[in-house]
C-alpha cells in the first residue's frame, strides 16, 4: 500500500535496545475542557437552518440570473465560495465554470479583460480542476517579459495575479515571476491601501485563500466582505449564519469528543504523550468541514489522537525493544497477545483495539465493511514506520534523506486519515480506496510531502532533545554536506515544489471515483501548511494554533 525502504539493515545489531529517549514534556493542551460544559440549543439552530435555507434560495436565484457577464458571474462564484457557503452551490458553480471554460474562445470581452478579471477567471478555473494556460498572462509582460510597470499601482489586480500564483504548476515560469512581482509590490503598497483592501491584502500574504483552511479562510473573507461599500447584505446574512451553525455543530461534536477523552483518561496513564484533543479536531474539521461530514470528522479526531500516542511511545518513551515488541504485536492484532506487553503499553493496545472495534461497527451500518481491512492495515503499516524511525535516530543508524523522505509518506498518517473516514462518505466505495492506495499516487504523495517539508523545519528542534537525536535536516545536511540555513531554504523550495506537484494532478486526475478522496487529499496538505507553515510546529505548541482554533470553534459572528 506504501511505498518499500530499501536500503536498511532492519537487524541492526548495535542498537542500544533497553534505554529510553530523551523524554521531551509537552505544554499542555489550552483549549482541553473549553467544550465540556456546551449545550447545543436546539431551537436556535432550526431557526438558523430555516433562515439558512431562504437566502439560500435568493442566493441561488442570483447565481442563475440571465443575462450577467462573463466576469460578473465569475465574481459572484468567488464571493460564494470566499464566504465559505459555495459548497451549497456546488452543482450551479460547476455549471457556470463549465460553460465559461468551453467557450472562452467565443467571449470576445476576453481580449479586454484586466488584470484582476483574468487572474480570477485562471484562479477559478484551476481551482475547479480545469487545465487552463498561464499564456491568459502573456498581455501583461512588456518586450522585456517582464511585467509591465503600469501594474504596480493596480492593488486590486496584483493582488488577483498573487492569489492566482499559488495554483501553479511546473514549468509557469511567468508564475514563477508572478510570484516575486506581486509579493514585492503588494508588501511596498499596502500600508498606503484603503483599511478593506489593506486587511485582504495582509491576509493573502501571510495565508493564500487557494492553501488556506475554508473555515478559517471564510472567516477572514466575511470580516472584509462586511466592511466592503458593495456588498450583498443577503450574501453576507447567509454567510454569517452558515458559519454559526457550522460552528455550533463543532461545538457539539467537540462536546461530545471532549466527554469520550476525559472518560478514557490517556493523559494520566501515558503523561510523555501530547494531549492534543482540540487541535486534532482541527485537522478532522480542516479535512472534511461540511455538515454532513460529522462522522469523518470524528474519526479522523479520534484517529490523529491514536497516532499522536503512537508516535509519541514511539519516540518519546519506548526502547528500542519495547518498540520492536509493540510492533510485532500489533501486526498480529490480536488481544490474545496482550500480556506480552509492557503495562503502559497494554493500555495503547487496547485503545487501538477498541477504537476500531467501534469502527467496524459503524462501517457495517454504513454498508462500508470494505474499508475495514485497509483501516486496520494501514496502522499496522504506520506502526512499522513509526519503528523504523526509532530504529534509525535512537539507534544512531542515520538512514539517507531519499530512505527517510520515502518512510514519511507513510508517518504522515494520511493512510489512516482518509480510511478512517470512508464511512462517512456516502460516494465513498471500494475503487476509492483503492485508488488511494494505488501505487504510484502522485496526489498523494505530494500531498504527504507538503506536510513533511513544513513539518521538518518546524519540528526540527523539537525533534532533536537538545542535538541529542538526529533529525530530518541533520539528515539532509550530512548527506548533501550543506549549512542548516541551505537546508532550511531548500526544503522551502521542495515544500513550493510539492505544491506543483500537486496541483498538476489536482488539473489531470479527473477520474469520478477519486473526486472526494482528491478533494481531502488538498484539505490535507491545507491542514498541514498552516500548522507547520514558517517553521511553527503548532501540534507541539498549542499556543500557535489557538487564534485559529478560537476563531473557526469558539466565537460566533455577531449577525
Amino acid at each position: 500500500m506504501a511505498p518499500a525502504v530499501t536500503g536498511f539493515d532492519e537487524s541492526l545489531p548495535n542498537l542500544t535496545k533497553d534505554v529510553r529517549p530523551p523524554i521531551t514534556s509537552y505544554t499542555p493542551s489550552m483549549l482541553g475542557d473549553a467544550f465540556t460544559s456546551f449545550s447545543l440549543d436546539d431551537k436556535l439552530q432550526r431557526k438558523y437552518a430555516e433562515a439558512i435555507q431562504e437566502l439560500k434560495q435568493q442566493a441561488r436565484s442570483m447565481l442563475m440570473t440571465k443575462g450577467s457577464t462573463t466576469i460578473e458571474k465569475l465574481i459572484l462564484i468567488d464571493t460564494l465560495e470566499r464566504l465559505g457557503v459555495g459548497y451549497h452551490f456546488e452543482q450551479e458553480i460547476e455549471d457556470q465554470l463549465r460553460e465559461i471554460f468551453f467557450f472562452q474562445s467565443q467571449d470576445k470581452d476576453q481580449d479586454n479583460y484586466d488584470l484582476f478579471a483574468t487572474a480570477l477567471q485562471f484562479r477559478l478555473l484551476r481551482q475547479h480542476r480545469y487545465s487552463i494556460s498561464c499564456n491568459v498572462f502573456d498581455k501583461f509582460k512588456d518586450d522585456d517579459s517582464k511585467f509591465e510597470e503600469t501594474l504596480t499601482s493596480d492593488a486590486k489586480g496584483l493582488l488577483s495575479l498573487y492569489e492566482a500564483s499559488n495554483v501553479r504548476i511546473h514549468g509557469e515560469h511567468i508564475l514563477e515571476d508572478a510570484v516575486a512581482f506581486t509579493t514585492h509590490h503588494l508588501n511596498h503598497m499596502v500600508q498606503e491601501l484603503e483599511p478593506q483592501l489593506q486587511c485582504q491584502v495582509k491576509r493573502a500574504l501571510v495565508q493564500s485563500v487557494y492553501r488556506g483552511v475554508p473555515r478559517l479562510e471564510a472567516r477572514h473573507y466575511i470580516s472584509f466582505y462586511e466592511r466592503n461599500e458593495s456588498k450583498n447584505e443577503i450574501l453576507l446574512k447567509l454567510a454569517k449564519l452558515d458559519f454559526n451553525y457550522l460552528q455550533n455543530i463543532y461545538k457539539k461534536e467537540l462536546h461530545d469528543l471532549s466527554r469520550w477523552w476525559n472518560e478514557l483518561d490517556l493523559v494520566s496513564k501515558l503523561p510523555y504523550a501530547r494531549d492534543r484533543l482540540v487541535e486534532s479536531y482541527f485537522w478532522g474539521a480542516g479535512i472534511s468541514f461540511q455538515p454532513q461530514d460529522s462522522y469523518a470528522r470524528i474519526a479522523i479526531t479520534k484517529s490523529v489522537v491514536m497516532l499522536t500516542i503512537m508516535d509519541d511511545t514511539y519516540d518519546n518513551y519506548a526502547t528500542v525493544e519495547e518498540a520492536d515488541l509493540f510492533t510485532e504485536i500489533l501486526e498480529k492484532w490480536d488481544i490474545n497477545e496482550l500480556d506480552r506487553l509492557p503495562d503502559y503499553m497494554k493500555i495503547i493496545y487496547k485503545f487501538i483495539l477498541n477504537l476500531f472495534e467501534d469502527y467496524e461497527v459503524e462501517a457495517a451500518k454504513q454498508g462500508k465493511l470494505f474499508a475495514v481491512p485497509y483501516a486496520t492495515e494501514a496502522v499496522k503499516e504506520i506502526a512499522k514506520a513509526y519503528n523504523r524511525h526509532t530504529q534509525w535516530f535512537l539507534g544512531g543508524q542515520m538512514p539517507t534523506y531519499e530512505e527517510y523522505i520515502v518512510n514519511t509518506v507513510v508517518t504522515s498518517c494520511i493512510y489512516v486519515f482518509l480510511t478512517v473516514g470512508v464511512p462517512g462518505l456516502k460516494s465513498a466505495s471500494k475503487e476509492s480506496i483503492d485508488w488511494l492506495m494505488s501505487e504510484p499516487n502522485k496526489a498523494l504523495i505530494a500531498s504527504t510531502r507538503i506536510c513533511r517539508h513544513a513539518n521538518d523545519i518546524g519540528s526540527d528542534e523539537r525533534e532533536s532533545r537538545g542535538g541529542n537525536i538526529p533529525t530530518a535536516v541533520d539528515c539532509y545536511m550530512k548527506q548533501y554536506g550543506v549549512s542548516k540555513e541551505e537546508t532550511v531554504d531548500k526544503f522551502n523550495e521542495l515544500f513550493e515544489n510539492a505544491w506543483k506537484d500537486f496541483n498538476t494532478e489536482w488539473s489531470t486526475e479527473i477520474s469520478i471515483v477519486s473526486k472526494d478522496m482528491m478533494e481531502q487529499l488538498l484539505n490535507y496538505a491545507r491542514v498541514a501548511e498552516v500548522n507547520y507553515k514558517n517553521g511553527r510546529d503548532a501540534y507541539a505548541d498549542p499556543q500557535n494554533l489557538a487564534g485559529e482554533i478560537v476563531a473557526i470553534f469558539m466565537d460566533p459572528i455577531v449577525i
